[in-house]
């Protein structure tokens, strides 16, 4: 299973030097719109797809958000379900107070 957590400790992770990736669960014009910086894209409907292409190390950390924390949630179950051990869903980028990427 994955873990919750609030936007405030996924920032802390990203600050904290920890090694992680920031998984994007939107579409591809939602991204462009604005993303947090250094995040990758896959759409939450794409996981099954690319996620084992795109993300070969299974037990790395992987912070997952979205716009609102539906498909961020949706996202985090397939990576569970695929075999990802370090999984920690985030919400939604509208709740993110930080940088975001334009």
């Amino acid at each position: 299973m994955y873990k919750q957590i609030s936007a405030e400790d996924a920032k802390k992770i990203m600050d904290s030097g920890e090694n992680h990736i920031i998984l994007d669960a939107r579409e591809q014009d939602e991204f462009d719109e604005g993303h947090i910086p250094k995040a990758i894209l896959i759409p939450y409907t794409e996981i099954k797809s690319k996620a084992e292409e795109m993300l070969p190390d299974k037990d790395a950390q992987i912070l997952v958000y979205c716009r609102s924390g539906r498909r961020s949630k949706i996202a985090a179950e397939s990576l569970s379900y695929l075999g990802y051990t370090n999984v920690k869903e985030f919400g939604g980028i509208i709740d993110w107070p930080y940088e975001v990427v334009k």
